[in-house]
């Protein structure tokens, strides 16, 4: 009896570290865009660039753009453009940074993403202790990735599932970008 009392215990608490473990997982994801970010921020130190865009291959209308402040942020946007043969010009001259403005200014909102990556450094799950937090903002929504998703009226899930999706996007647009700079 005392030995079947001990196995269910086992199985109980077995169950219960099984339960525990996908939200540990979940709270120490680890950013995919972080590499990404690395590499790319290494040609654009060794370019001496401060800005980089390229043409999404998939779309005709579709840009990513970056503006690079060294060893503080990435700000990248991808969005579609109304009228892409302006900006293929631009891509010809290698005008990266007009290239930004404008979709800065005049691309189609509902089709930017827009990305702060403070520290330029990959966008991060939660922020360290007295560091700033990465942003993710689209026309719809903004979530801040400081490890609050209280504040923004989120579940720990729906926080994590954004980051992964959004992470995944970034190191997308991330590598579209290096493969620009590596030109």
């Amino acid at each position: 009896m005392k030995r079947k009392a001990a196995c269910a215990r086992g199985l109980l608490l077995g169950g219960l570290v099984a339960l525990a473990a996908p939200a540990a997982v979940a709270t120490a994801q680890e950013s995919s865009s972080a590499s990404v970010a690395k590499e790319l921020t290494a040609l654009l130190d060794k370019g001496k660039l401060d800005a980089i865009a390229t043409k999404e291959a998939a779309e005709k209308d579709r840009y990513i753009a970056a503006l690079y402040y060294p060893g503080m942020q990435l700000l990248v946007m991808e969005a579609r453009y109304p009228v892409p043969v302006l900006l293929d010009e631009k891509l010809l001259k290698k005008d990266h940074r007009e290239i930004y403005l404008d979709l800065n200014g005049a691309s189609l909102p509902e089709s930017r993403l827009f990305i702060v990556d403070l520290g330029a450094n990959g966008i991060q799950a939660k922020r360290e202790e007295n560091r700033p937090y990465d942003i993710y903002e689209t026309k719809a929504k903004r979530v801040q990735f400081d490890g609050d998703w209280k504040t923004q009226r989120m579940t720990e899930e729906e926080y994590m599932r954004v980051f992964a999706e959004v992470d995944g996007a970034y190191a997308r647009m991330l590598t579209a970008l290096v493969l620009q700079a590596r030109k």
